[in-house]
Order: structure tokens, then C-alpha cells, then sequence
């Protein structure tokens, strides 16, 4: 999940006098567990219980850390968040760093509830706070509940996976997929995806549908990335396909972005005939075959049911 929200932006250790962090540091580990525990120190796994009581004692500090802690952070949360969570040594070692620096984060995130430390696992888990995020950002991109129908139709209808992409800003973002188990979306292809327009179907059309300074500055910040051998990387053959792209209305592209996999798509326009999203579908390249002419006919019908919509606002599409 992409997120909008800033994490903490400095860490600090809970602040001792001298003499007792000292003493602290010195005492031995075994000692220390058995004596009584400071009641601000929160150990975060096995390895911090052996830990000075001043390193896992976290709590944020707001002028603190800068840039490089909010992206440490960030770092963790999203390791955390793409294995399904993990412990404290499994950051570390991900991420290459210290293990103070790991009780820190750690420790922040759980006090801003964006983790929870399952104790008894001795592991870290997203925390209800990104879920909130979540559907705060899915609200902000605002795909009508008309155009979701329309799109699990192009679904059932093409009995392939299906997307619906949109501008967000200068990037060009997939805002909703229907999928099922035998028909399944392409890996990396889910809500907020925004990289390798280039090298999608979907992408190609709505870089088809930008101007050539639009166009010129989005390719700026989004290098030609090759994903595959059959990927677009040069420039002046790029705009040739999409010059291609706009005059057919519909783009295909076989194995640019996944190998063995096929995409196409359409573009979607609004009362001033300017593209405001585009549909697309995909399926393994071997189910295309011979079905080319079923699956544009399939993106057409999709098509021009949303752009009615776009054009008319009508809160029902015909069909």
C-alpha cells in the first residue's frame, strides 16, 4: 500500500541521568532482567530484552533525525509491511542496521499505532493506524462505484483480469482491479501502482493522451526501465508506438512488462474528448492468441459505457 502519511521525524532514547545510564551499561544482562524494571522501557524482542534499558526505552523526538530517519523508517515499515510482519534481528538484517537504531523505529511506530508488537511471537505487524491511511487515500482517488460495475463486467465478459487506470497528478496510477483465482492481475499491478507506464498497456495510453511537454516531463522522472527483452527503452521508438497507439484507440503489448503475459487497453474520455482513464485487460500470452478482435470488441463496449458516464455523470450505464 502506497501511503500519503509522514511516519515520526526524529527518534530519540529515553533520556537517564549519568550515573544510572552508566550503571545501566555496566550491570550485567542477567542482573538487570531479574531487578526492577524501568517502568518507561518497552524490550521489542529477544534481543532487546539483553539490550540497555536506555536503547529499547523509545519515544520520539519531533527536531530530531531529519531525512535520513524518515526514511529508515519508512524502510522498516514497508519490509514489515511486504513479509507479513517480523522481528526486530529480521529489520536489522534486511536493512543493515543497527540494532539500536531498528529498537527505535520499531518503537516509534508502535507508539504511533502504525505497528503492534505481538509479544508473544517476538514480532512486528501493520497497526490499525495504516488501515485508516488506506482508506483515506482509496477515498481521495475516487473511483465511482459506476465505473468499479463496469470494470468487473469487462471482467466476466472477457474472462480476463481487468483495470481501470487514472491521472493522479502527474503520475499515471491503477486505481482499481477486478480479478478472481482463475483469472488473476499481473505482479506488481495493484491499486496505486505507478511505475513502468511505458511498458503497460494502459500506460502507453495515457501517455498516448498527454501533451508533448506533459509527455516529455513525466519521461523526465520515469526512466525507460527495461522490465523484459521486449521492453520499449528508447525514446524515439516509444512515441513512434504511441503516435500508433493514438490512432488505433486501443494498445497492446505482449511480454513488455511480465514475460508470458499479454495486456491491452482503451482509452476513456470525458465531454471534451480528453482521456480521463483507460481500461485494460490482461491474460496470459497463449489465451490471447485468437482472441484479439473478442477482446478489443470487449474494451470497446467498456470504453464507451464509461465515457458515457464521464461525459453525462449518469448514475446508471445501459447495456
Amino acid at each position: 500500500m502506497p501511503s500519503n502519511a509522514a511516519g515520526p521525524t526524529g527518534l530519540t532514547v529515553n533520556p537517564k541521568p549519568a550515573r544510572l545510564r552508566d550503571a545501566a551499561v555496566r550491570e550485567p544482562a542477567r542482573e538487570r532482567r531479574a531487578s526492577e524494571p524501568d517502568p518507561t522501557a518497552t524490550p521489542v524482542d529477544d534481543v532487546a530484552a539483553d539490550a540497555p534499558a536506555e536503547v529499547v526505552s523509545i519515544r520520539p523526538e519531533s527536531d530530531a533525525g531529519g531525512v535520513s530517519a524518515i526514511r529508515k523508517t519508512f524502510a522498516a515499515l514497508e519490509f514489515i509491511a511486504e513479509r507479513g510482519g517480523a522481528s526486530a534481528r529480521e529489520v536489522s538484517q534486511a536493512l543493515g542496521m543497527p540494532m539500536p537504531t531498528v529498537y527505535r523505529i520499531l518503537g516509534s511506530l508502535v507508539d504511533s499505532d502504525y505497528l503492534v508488537h505481538l509479544k508473544s511471537d517476538r514480532r512486528f505487524e501493520l497497526g490499525y493506524k495504516l488501515h485508516r491511511l488506506g482508506v483515506s487515500l482509496h477515498r481521495q482517488v475516487g473511483v465511482p462505484a459506476q465505473v468499479k460495475t463496469e470494470i468487473a463486467r469487462l471482467h466476466e465478459r472477457a474472462q480476463t483480469a481487468a483495470y481501470f487506470a487514472v491521472y493522479r497528478g502527474p503520475d499515471v496510477i491503477v486505481a482499481f482491479v477486478d480479478d478472481c483465482p482463475d483469472h488473476r492481475r499481473l505482479q506488481p499491478l495493484n491499486f496505486g501502482m505507478h511505475e513502468a507506464s511505458h511498458a503497460t498497456a494502459y500506460g502507453k495510453i495515457m501517455l498516448a493522451g498527454m501533451t508533448d511537454a506533459q509527455r516529455d516531463s513525466y519521461l523526465e522522472v520515469h526512466p525507460l526501465t527495461p522490465f523484459t527483452p521486449t521492453t520499449i527503452v528508447d525514446r524515439a521508438e516509444l512515441d513512434a508506438r504511441l503516435d500508433e497507439v493514438a490512432l488505433a484507440g486501443i494498445a497492446w503489448e505482449h511480454e513488455e512488462f511480465v514475460p508470458g503475459m499479454t495486456c491491452a487497453a482503451i482509452a476513456v474520455r470525458d465531454a471534451s474528448g480528453m482521456i480521463v482513464g483507460s481500461a485494460a485487460i490482461s491474460a496470459a500470452s497463449t489465451d490471447v492468441v485468437g482472441r484479439e478482435a473478442e477482446l478489443e470488441d470487449a474494451l470497446r463496449r467498456t470504453a464507451s459505457q464509461l465515457s458515457r458516464w464521464f461525459r453525462t455523470g449518469s448514475a446508471a450505464l445501459a447495456h
